[in-house]
Order: structure tokens, then sequence, then C-alpha cells
């Protein structure tokens, strides 16, 4: 990496706090973003507190909101929600130098967004599987060490990709370049989906995972989801306990065992529920489904392909969204009926 040249990291959250606070301790200078005042100013003042079973430290980062930044920045790392994809992009594009590129350190298909606005060119690819969350103004849970992988939207192995790798291993030393990062994505997509699903309950993810009753629910999402990475071209991979495969063919025995494996590699972090149970029943605020979900309906469309089970979840996320129905596990069985 070009010493002195800062990162600029524009969303400070679970997973750019993170990324930020370990780059920063390891020597590298980094320029953090966010819309929340409060937390910029945590950050600068007191320092950003990670806490979990994973590390403890406080790391003092240099912060600005998106009104105070100023500068050109080559390296920039997006780690906002999905369905701010947009309008962050818009306020960062005047930040991005020249010669630029922006990395999507994001949950969906981001990368499609990005690449719409600044071109593919200027485009890398970031699949995080890491368990973090946003906890109040200058702290923030890293709850478990998982997959990373990084790579070029066409597969080319690039400096820029090997420099960025770099970076993300002093996160986690495991992570990968990789010369398919689509399948990473729609591997995520896949394992996303029934995340999504976990948070109609109050239940945690490995509790909501768990029950044989509600597994044709979990079968059914990330089958419609494989089908649509077929129709895409994409080769998806597995990690953390997902089978691409299991779910693509619908071998029972296979899923189940995913499941299994899904469950306890859940059940061993601090994390014990999703981003958007989190986002229904703690911050109450919206979730990302139209950005992740309803992209997947949408592609669903265009390939002619019934997407029943994605479209009843995203229906009862919106719900709960807006006060017509209360997280519980009656939605699951709700869902059952159309996943059977």
């Amino acid at each position: 990496m070009t010493a002195g040249e800062p990162i600029l990291i524009w969303g400070a959250g679970a997973i750019g706090g993170i990324l930020g606070a370990y780059a920063a301790r390891a020597g590298h200078p980094v320029q953090m973003v966010d819309i929340e005042a409060d937390h910029v100013e945590a950050m600068r003042r007191d320092g950003l507190r990670i806490e979990g079973p994973v590390e403890e430290f406080v790391q003092i980062l240099p912060a600005e909101t998106p009104a105070t930044l100023t500068g050109t920045y080559r390296r920039v790392i997006l780690a906002v929600k999905a369905h701010h994809t947009r309008q962050a992009m818009q306020m960062l594009i005047p930040h991005l130098a020249l010669d630029g590129f922006v990395v999507s350190a994001q949950n969906g298909l981001n990368e499609r967004a990005i690449a719409d606005m600044i071109g593919a060119d200027r485009t890398v690819g970031c699949f995080v599987n890491f368990g973090a969350d946003w906890l109040e103004p200058g702290r923030i849970l890293y709850g478990n060490r998982a997959a990373v992988a990084l790579g070029e939207l066409d597969n080319r192995v690039s400096p820029r990709v090997r420099e960025m790798h770099a970076l993300f291993a002093l996160v986690e030393p495991e992570a990968v370049v990789t010369d398919n990062i689509w399948g990473y994505l729609w591997g995520k997509m896949g394992y996303g989906s029934l995340l999504f699903a976990t948070a109609l309950t109050p239940e945690s993810m490995s509790d909501a995972m768990d029950p044989a009753p509600w597994r044709p629910v979990y079968a059914a999402l990330g089958h419609e989801v494989m089908r649509l990475a077929k129709a895409e071209g994409v080769t998806p991979l597995g990690f953390n306990g997902f089978d691409p495969d299991a779910f693509l063919d619908r071998d029972t025995a296979r899923m189940d065992a995913s499941i299994d494996a899904m469950v306890a590699h859940n059940r061993k972090t601090a994390k014990t529920h999703s981003g958007i149970y989190r986002d229904l029943a703690v911050r109450k605020r919206k979730t990302e489904v139209d950005a992740q979900v309803g992209v997947l309906i949408e592609i669903g469309r265009g390939h002619g392909i019934p997407t029943p089970a994605l479209s009843e979840m995203c229906d009862l996320i919106h719900g709960i969204e807006n006060g017509t129905h209360t997280q519980s596990t009656a939605l699951l069985d709700r869902m059952v009926a159309t996943c059977s």
C-alpha cells in the first residue's frame, strides 16, 4: 500500500468500523465518514471501542460527516446498508480520485449499482461474513470471525485486489483473493435469504433455523436464490455451512446437513441475531429487504422464474416495518404452507 495515502471508509458501522479500527491500529491512515454526528464525534474524541469475544480494543479514528469531508481518495471502501448505496455513492463520487476505485464491503449485489454509477472498471467486489453489530455511538460488537473474499468483477486477479486484500486480512487472516467474486456474492444471497427469514421471529438465528417444522421455508428460499444464480450464469460458492448445490438440487438430506452446519456456526457467535432483526426490533428502522430480496424478485421476473417464497417473505418483512405484523414464530408457520 502507498505509505501515507489514506483509505476512505464510507460508513463506520459494523463492517466499516471494524475495518477502520483494525487498519488504523496497524498504522494505515484511514478517514472515516458516517452520517451519525454523535458516532463521528465519539470516534474522534474517545475512540471506537471494538468489543466482544474476538478481541477488545479502542482506536481513535479521524472521522467526518459527509457534509464536512474534504479531499479526494484513490481507495474507497463503501460499507453502508444496501438500500443506501446509491445515495451514499452520490455523496462519495466528488471525493473519488480520477484513478480511484470503490470496494463494496456490504451485503447484497451492490456492485451492480456501483458499477452502474462509476463503471465496472472502478468497482471491486467484496464478500464479508463476519458477525458484527453497531451498538451505540463509539461502540461496535465484533461477534465472530468468518469468511471474507475480494475480487474483480471480471474475475481478474489484479494488483489493487491484492492491495486491498492485505488490508482486509488484518481483520480476517484467512481472507482470500478470488477469481469468482460473483460466486461468493450469490452464495451470500442464498445464506442471507435464510437469515431474513429468521428475522420474522424474535428467536436467535440458530433457534429459528434449527426446528424441523420450519426447514421447508429455508429449503424453498435457498432453492429460489440458487435457481436465480444459475440463470445468471453464476456458480455460487459455499461458506460457513451453506451448501449451494444442496439447495439448488433440493436434496433434503444435504440441505438438512447444511442447515445443521449453519446452526452450529451461528451458535458460536456473540452476534445471536441478524442485522435485519436488529433493524426491526432494536433500531426500529427500514431494513435492506428491498435492496436485497426485492432485487432477487426482480431478477426472477427478468428470467421468468417465480419466487413465491422470497415474495411472501418480503411482504411479511414489509408488514413488520409498517406495523401490520409483529415479529413472531407464527410468521414462519404461515410461510410453511407456501414452501412445503
